[in-house]
C-alpha cells in the first residue's frame, strides 16, 4: 500500500477549511498555550543529577523527521549468542513536581493532541522539547531499561535504573530505513535483526498487530492542507517492538509489586471472529488457518484488498482501557492484541499515564516504597485517560472529516468510483481513490465488500465535515 497524498488547493474551500479547523480546536477546549504559572514552574524545574553515569554509551533516538519531544533513546549490541538492548526513557517524573502547576495542567490535558495546524502538547515546550527531551548531544537524566535477550529474542532478564545519558544521534524513519536497506552500519544496524526476532516472539505468544495505514492531515508552508495515507515502514515496526517489550516488562514489575496501572483489551468473542471470517471471504481473501494475528501478518501490503481487510479487522481490536490496582491484582490483566500484560511506560512527554508507570517501576526496582502521590491519585487515572482519549479521537476524526469534505468540494455534482470496505445495512464504508477519501455512502442491496461502485457527490459541507453521496 504505497503512500498517497491528496491536497486541498488554495481557494474559498481552503479559507473555509481553516476556519472550521480553528473552530474545532476551540470547541474541544484544547489550547496550545499554557497558563503563566505553569510555564514559570516548568522553566524553574530541575531534575536531580543521577548517580549512575551512562554517558559513555552511544544512545540514539528514532522518530518522525523534525521531532523535538524525544521520549526514547536506544542502544543495541551483541551479547554472547544474544543481545543487550538498552532503552532510555525521558525522566519526566524527575521534572514534574507532584501537586504542582505543571502536574495539574498535565492531568487536565491527558496527552499531546495532534491538530492539523500544529501539536497541542501535554507539557510546556521548555520541558517537552528541551530540558526533559532526549535531544542529541545533550546530557539528560533518563530511566534506562536494560534487557538481556537470548538468540531467539526472548527476554532472559531486565533491570531499570535512573542514569545520566547522552544521545549521539537523532535518527528519522525514512533515511534510517534507506540506510538499513543499503546494508549500512550505524546505531540502528541491529534493529532489523532484533525487531524481527521480537515480531516472531509476538507470533509465538499469539499476539496480533493491526498495522492500519497512518492517516495524517498535514499543512504546507503555503497554508494548503493535505491528507497523507501511508503504511508504516519496517523500521517503525521494529522500533515499536522495543517499546512493546518495555511495556511488558513494566507490567510484570507492577503485577509483581501488586500496584500499578495496565493497558488492557479483551479477547474478541466468537461472534466477532465469525463476522470477520465472513468479511474476508466476501473480499476474496478468506481467513482459513492459523490465528487472526498470523493472518494479518501474512497480508500482502500491495494487494488492494488489504486495506478493506484491515479496516474490517479493526472490529477485533476494541474495548481497550486502563485498570488501576493497589493491593490485589485484577483477574483480567492481559492486552489481547499483545497477548500479554502490558503498560504504557515509554512516552511520558506525550502521555500522562506513563509518568505514574515509571514512578512505580523505578520505586519497585530500587526497593523503595511507591510514592504517596502515586497511590493517592492512581484511582483517578483511568477516567483522566478515557476523557483525554475521547478528546483526541474527536479531534482526529473531525479534522479528517473536515479536510475530506474540502477535498470533495470541487467534485460536487460529479461521479466518482469507490471501493466498498464494509457493509453497514443499506450503507457502506467506501474508499475513494482520488482524492483519497474514506466516507459512508448508500449502496445497492446486492453489493459485496471489495466491489467498486459508482457514486455521485451531492454535497460537501466543510464546517460540519459531511459528504453526501447518491448511488
Amino acid at each position: 500500500m504505497p503512500q498517497r497524498r491528496s491536497h486541498v488547493a488554495p481557494s474559498a474551500a481552503q479559507t473555509e477549511l481553516a476556519a472550521a479547523l480553528a473552530a474545532l480546536r476551540e470547541s474541544l477546549d484544547a489550547p496550545t498555550d499554557f497558563p503563566t504559572s505553569v510555564v514559570a514552574e516548568a522553566e524553574a524545574s530541575e531534575a536531580a543529577v543521577p548517580e549512575l553515569d551512562l554517558r559513555d554509551i552511544p544512545f540514539a533516538t528514532l522518530d518522525p523527521q523534525g521531532s523535538r519531544d524525544l521520549d526514547q533513546a536506544f542502544h543495541l549490541e551483541r551479547r554472547d549468542s544474544g543481545y543487550t538492548v538498552r532503552y532510555a526513557i525521558a525522566d519526566v517524573p524527575g521534572f514534574v513536581a507532584p501537586g504542582g502547576a505543571v502536574d495539574a495542567e498535565a492531568r487536565r490535558r491527558g496527552q499531546t493532541l495532534y491538530a492539523a495546524d500544529g501539536r497541542i502538547p501535554l507539557h510546556p515546550k521548555v520541558l517537552s522539547e528541551d530540558r526533559a527531551s532526549l535531544l542529541a548531544d545533550a546530557d539528560r537524566p533518563g530511566l534506562v531499561w536494560t534487557f538481556a535477550l537470548d538468540s531467539a529474542g526472548v527476554v532472559e532478564e531486565f533491570r531499570l535504573e535512573r542514569a545520566l545519558i547522552r544521545s549521539r544521534a537523532q535518527l528519522e524513519y525514512a533515511s534510517t530505513q534507506a540506510a538499513l536497506d543499503r546494508g549500512e552500519g550505524g546505531p540502528a544496524a541491529l534493529l532489523p535483526e532484533i525487531g524481527a526476532l521480537r515480531i516472531e516472539q509476538e507470533k509465538i505468544r499469539g499476539g496480533a498487530s493491526l498495522n492500519l495505514p497512518d492517516v495524517e492531515v498535514t499543512r504546507a508552508a503555503d497554508g494548503t492542507y493535505a491528507i497523507e495515507r501511508r503504511h508504516p515502514l519496517p523500521v517503525e515496526e521494529w522500533n515499536a517492538q522495543l517499546s512493546l517489550m518495555t511495556g511488558m516488562a513494566a507490567a510484570s514489575l507492577m503485577i509483581g509489586a501488586g500496584i500499578g496501572i495496565l493497558r488492557t483489551m479483551p479477547q474478541p468473542d466468537e461472534k466477532s471472529f465469525e463476522a470477520f471470517r465472513h468479511q474476508t471471504e466476501a473480499l476474496g481473501r478468506p481467513w482459513t488457518t492459523g490465528t487472526y494475528g498470523d493472518y494479518l501478518r501474512e497480508l500482502d501490503r500491495e494487494d488492494p484488498m488489504t486495506l478493506p481487510i484491515l479496516e474490517a479487522a479493526a472490529s477485533l481490536f476494541r474495548g481497550a482501557g486502563y485498570v488501576a490496582f493497589d493491593g490485589s491484582v485484577p483477574p483480567d490483566v492481559e492486552q489481547a492484541a499483545i497477548a500479554a500484560p502490558y503498560a504504557h511506560a515509554t512516552a511520558p512527554l506525550r502521555r500522562l499515564i506513563d509518568r505514574w508507570s515509571l514512578a512505580i517501576c523505578l520505586a519497585v526496582s530500587e526497593g523503595r516504597e511507591v510514592p504517596s502521590w502515586v497511590r493517592e491519585s492512581l484511582p483517578d487515572l483511568p477516567a483522566l485517560m478515557q476523557e483525554s482519549g475521547q478528546r483526541a479521537s474527536r479531534l482526529d476524526s473531525a479534522t479528517i472529516n473536515c479536510v475530506e469534505a474540502a477535498l470533495m468540494t470541487p467534485l460536487v455534482g460529479s461521479a466518482v468510483d469507490a471501493t466498498v470496505i464494509e457493509i453497514r445495512g443499506e450503507r457502506a464504508a467506501v474508499q475513494i481513490a482520488e482524492p483519497a477519501v474514506t466516507a459512508s455512502a448508500p449502496i445497492p442491496a446486492d453489493t459485496v465488500p471489495g466491489a467498486v461502485v459508482r457514486l455521485r457527490v451531492v454535497r460537501a459541507d466543510i464546517a460540519r465535515g459531511e459528504i453526501e453521496f447518491s448511488a
